[in-house]
């Protein structure tokens, strides 16, 4: 990263972090434990296989997630939040809340 904020301000570094569309719904649906790659191609209908894979490659790099290839046929592979990914969980709780505090405002105004 060629930017002079990224790991130096902690608002530029989160966002740098965590773009992608599906980045913070992905570590949602890895709070509960380790999940398949098929199983999160599953639970995220509008995703391509090739969209999934490279965000979970970026969100592995980022330190975010681990990826576990176990050796057996056919191939099994799961992913996880790591420390850093597991710390973000209250974070995730926060935007749930204010997720639906939003969804509330939105029916009211309609």
């Amino acid at each position: 990263m060629s930017d002079e904020r990224f790991g130096k301000c902690p608002y530029f570094t989160a966002q740098s972090v965590l773009q992608g569309k599906w980045s913070i719904l992905i570590m949602h649906y890895l709070s509960s434990g380790p999940v398949r790659f098929n199983q999160l191609l599953k639970m995220m209908p509008d995703m391509t296989h090739a969209t999934l894979s490279k965000q979970l490659k970026k969100m592995q790099i980022d330190g975010l997630i681990i990826r576990k290839e176990y050796p057996q046929v056919p191939p099994k592979v799961e992913y996880y939040l790591s420390d850093i990914g597991e710390k973000f969980l209250p974070v995730l709780d926060s935007l749930e809340n204010w997720g639906k505090q939003y969804i509330e405002y939105m029916d009211k105004e309609i």
